[in-house]
């Protein structure tokens, strides 16, 4: 018989760590910019990514994955709890990380001169002008697009139709991140790396028990239900 936190469509337990991962999120993006805006700021590009032509209508997928991440965390959080720790405890650590390469290792890119002329292009102007081009490496776009990913991969109880679009659906961002020029390719392989690595720490120490037990406020030396 099923408990009864499991009974429900989104158990009480998987509140608090998406809260504190939007949190984590905004201290690592915003809040490392007030620090570095007039440090020196690093331009990693290779000549690999200067072949990369601008498109400039792959900013729909740019934008459009937020709808991919906000179901697909919403899913996270709905699983059972030991997978709610692995994945949230992986998902605050990667984001602590991304924090500290923003503070060490400032980057930043050459934007494109973008025509006026169309509604894709103003589009991609209209980005430009609302995102400024630091904060770049690891990239917290492919890193949350893949952490959608693991979410719901290998996961039984999701049909997999969606786990293979959430594996495409990363693929895609990953790509519409260089088209619109918003990162470059060490930006994508960081981030989707970061994602990968800090999951499988999370899954391979106690990290996500330890995570639990701190949200639940349980003492350290008890053991995790």
């Amino acid at each position: 018989m099923l408990k009864r936190d499991e009974r429900r469509k989104f158990p009480y337990y998987g509140i608090l760590p998406l809260i504190l991962t939007l949190t984590a999120n905004f201290i690592a993006y915003f809040g490392t910019r007030p620090f570095t805006s007039s440090w020196k700021h690093y331009n990693i590009e290779t000549v690999l990514d200067q072949q990369i032509p601008v498109i400039p209508w792959t900013i729909v997928i740019y934008f459009g994955c937020y709808l991919v991440w906000i179901v697909n965390y919403l899913i996270a959080a709905s699983r059972e709890k030991e997978f709610v720790w692995r994945f949230f405890a992986a998902d605050v650590l990667a984001r602590l990380v991304c924090m500290a390469f923003y503070l060490l290792l400032p980057t930043t890119n050459v934007r494109p001169s973008i025509p006026e002329q169309g509604f894709w292009n103003q589009m991609l102007a209209l980005l430009y002008q609302m995102d400024a081009a630091d904060n770049l490496f690891p990239s917290i776009h492919c890193l949350n697009s893949w952490f959608c990913y693991i979410a719901v991969r290998s996961r039984r109880e999701i049909p997999r139709w969606y786990q293979r679009f959430s594996f495409w659906a990363a693929l895609a961002v990953f790509v519409s991140t260089l088209t619109t020029k918003q990162h470059v390719i060490a930006d994508v392989i960081g981030g989707a790396l970061l994602a990968e690595v800090t999951w499988q720490i999370a899954g391979r120490t106690h990290l996500g028990t330890w995570y639990g037990m701190i949200l639940e406020r349980r003492r350290w030396k008890r053991r995790a239900e």
